[in-house]
């Protein structure tokens, strides 16, 4: 084992260079969800040149699926782990949430896993390293559930760039809700009682919800914009539309503070005698189950590697924002541990869009990879280990119900 996990760390030493590249190569060119056409197309080869089987466009446009080791007999019931890579930025700030850093961590663990079962002599599992787009806000991991991406998969892991490391952080529930009210158009000085003012109903919603803030539990968010107010102020507002994210640390927390903000919507609308219409989407983010079991050995294995973790219990317990990652730890046992880059700026900030792409970055990003290789190894070689990690998972679904 021991062995297995040195070759593992030294491939990554002896790819740091390309590893940089690829990293640096997807930063210069941020792509919005859906559309990391040039992302897909890099990782795609990256991966394909280095000995994976590579399905483009998978199941998405910009999804894929690179294999190493699926020509084992299911018989034989080798374990199934899957390493995902996120690769999409953010409007007008590029990087800002650090995702060519979560894809080089993909390939790198997967490269390393990959070189470390070809040295065993015996086949140990089977590898996959996904691409998984759209994690900003349009929850593109729900897709790829919806289309049996996950099927057979026993255990899923990734990272994410953060200003501290915790192999456990807290990511919530989220949905997001667009809320319209439409009234009547008039001569805001001429003709002010012929109008219903759909402004006022949007404006109206907002301060319920602010109200609603004192009677929500301290770990609940409900947070917008208004994203459409009208069009000049001689003519009173016919249309207006609201844009708001609700989270909540558990999936039935989640289901209460909808149908509060519900209330909310229905009132302006009332009070103001305009018509609203309020549409969720169709995907939500799932809180994050990160399964214990596999984020000890990932806390181990990556202290190992000189990987410090964060020791302040406020940032340990503290609330995070989303990701789909929480989707597939629903399905499927997962951890997705946050890791520093050299940077106290927090993520989706430009300063932060800057560290992302800063060769200070890469130490920290490919100790990461290390330590997650190196716990892919221990549930392929440890007897009992994986069946802890599915105990750990009934556990933690029962539980979030």
């Amino acid at each position: 084992m021991a062995e297995l996990k040195k070759i593992a760390c030294d491939h990554i030493d002896q790819l740091t260079t390309v590893l940089g590249s690829l990293s640096q190569d997807i930063w210069d060119h941020p792509e919005l969800g859906y559309k990391e056409y040039h992302a897909h197309d890099v990782i795609s080869n990256f991966l394909e040149e280095r000995g994976f089987e590579v399905t483009r466009k998978y199941i998405l446009d910009t999804s894929f699926c690179a294999r190493f080791g699926h020509n084992i007999p299911d018989n034989e019931n080798l374990p199934h782990l899957a390493v995902l890579c996120e690769y999409d930025a953010l409007p007008g700030i590029g990087h800002a949430c650090g995702h060519n850093l979560i894809a080089e961590v993909g390939v790198a663990t997967g490269l390393a896993i990959k070189q470390a079962l070809e040295s065993a002599g015996k086949p140990l599992g089977k590898l996959t390293v996904l691409g998984t787009p759209a994690e900003e806000g349009l929850c593109g991991k729900a897709d790829l559930i919806k289309s049996g991406a996950f099927e057979g998969v026993d255990a899923a892991m990734m990272a994410h760039p953060s200003q501290f490391t915790l192999s456990k952080p807290n990511y919530v529930s989220m949905t997001p809700v667009t809320i319209t009210y439409k009234g009547k158009a008039a001569h805001a000085s001429s003709y002010p009682w012929e109008g219903l003012n759909a402004l006022d109903a949007a404006v109206l919603c907002y301060n319920n919800i602010s109200c609603l803030r004192q009677q929500m539990k301290p770990t609940w968010r409900v947070h917008g914009v208004i994203s459409k107010g009208g069009l000049q102020p001689n003519i009173i507002p016919e249309e207006t539309e609201l844009q708001y994210y609700l989270r909540t640390p558990t999936e039935p927390e989640l289901k209460v503070l909808m149908s509060k903000v519900n209330n909310c919507i229905q009132a302006a609308a009332l009070a103001t005698g305009c018509d609203t219409e309020y549409k969720y989407s169709e995907k939500h983010y799932f809180s994050l189950l990160s399964n214990a079991t596999m984020a000890a050995t990932f806390e181990e294995n990556a202290k190992s590697v000189g990987v410090e973790f964060e020791q302040k219990q406020e940032l340990i317990r503290k609330f995070g924002g989303s990701t789909d990652m929480g989707n597939v730890s629903h399905i499927v046992p997962s951890i997705h541990p946050k890791f520093f880059i050299g940077t106290t700026a927090s993520n989706h900030s430009k300063a932060f869009t800057k560290a992302s792409g800063d060769p200070m970055a890469q130490p920290y990003t490919l100790a990461i990879a290390k330590g997650l290789a190196m716990t892919a190894l221990d549930i392929f070689t440890k007897p009992g280990l994986l069946s802890d990690i599915r105990a750990d998972y009934q556990k933690d679904v029962s539980e979030h119900a």
